[in-house]
């Protein structure tokens, strides 16, 4: 599968698709983190600010800073986090614009896999986090079959056409994960993989949400129109309605945390 650069601008279509999967991973995240409530969060790729607004949901943050290098994703962050004490920030991952040792807890939710350098992604996170904090992802199993729109990704494999994954995929193995927050240094790093589920009313909605993930990628932008329709039916090939024509998909992510030491 070829690796090309991927960027979400669209902050609205990310919602559509990645942005409902991510808030029925994320709580399932935050349970497994158990976090300490009044701490202080930074988020680095917020986003469109789903996840975000999870945190401050469930985890009774002091402060959140959420940093993305969208000005898109930001605007509309900014639209869903007015309850919030959030402070969202242009920014990159190589990069935050905060001091040093400035959060309790560092988080990355489906992004990992989008930094091409992830053991420096990892350094920049650590920098700014205290000691005794909590550096912690979850992240599509792309390796593993896990991402969501995989049944897409093994139509267009069919028709031999290569679908596109992030730049640095391979780390989202659980191992892989594991090795990159030992070798950031951090302790008690540990790891955990669950299976999640998407209902889809009917195949025509389950369609839409993966054209919307599918548009930025630039193997699916070049396909000839009649090729969409091949790729539509044999989309419909792999997924089996119940009586009402109801879908469910099934994704696995892996998660992953570790303390920053004393």
């Amino acid at each position: 599968m070829a690796e090309q650069k991927i960027q979400y601008n669209d902050a609205a279509a990310y919602e559509l698709s990645m942005g409902k999967w991510s808030l029925i991973a994320g709580p399932i995240f935050l349970q497994w983190l158990a976090p300490q409530s009044n701490k202080r969060w930074i988020e680095v790729g917020c986003g469109n600010g789903a996840f975000t607004e999870l945190l401050g949901k469930n985890c009774s943050p002091a402060e959140i800073v959420g940093v993305d290098p969208s000005e898109a994703q930001l605007s509309y962050a900014a639209s869903r986090l007015s309850a919030w004490p959030a402070r969202l920030l242009p920014g990159n991952a190589y990069s935050l614009p905060v001091k040093d040792a400035e959060f309790d807890y560092a988080v990355m939710a489906l992004v990992i896999f989008f930094v091409p350098d992830p053991p420096k992604g990892m350094a920049e996170m650590r920098r700014v986090v205290r000691p005794g904090g909590t550096i912690a992802a979850y992240a599509w199993d792309f390796m593993n079959e896990g991402f969501p729109h995989n049944p897409m990704q093994r139509a267009m494999r069919e028709m031999g056409i290569p679908p596109t994954l992030p730049p640095s995929a391979p780390v989202s193995r659980l191992d892989a994960l594991k090795a990159l927050w030992e070798g950031g240094g951090l302790q008690e790093v540990e790891t955990k993989t669950f299976q999640v589920q998407r209902a889809f009313s009917d195949f025509e909605s389950l369609w839409q949400s993966n054209i919307v993930a599918s548009t930025i990628a630039p193997n699916y932008r070049l396909m000839a129109s009649e090729d969409h329709e091949r790729l539509k039916e044999r989309m419909r090939a792999l997924h089996t309605a119940d009586r009402s024509g109801a879908i469910v998909c099934s994704a696995k992510v892996n998660f992953v945390k570790g303390v920053v030491p004393h």
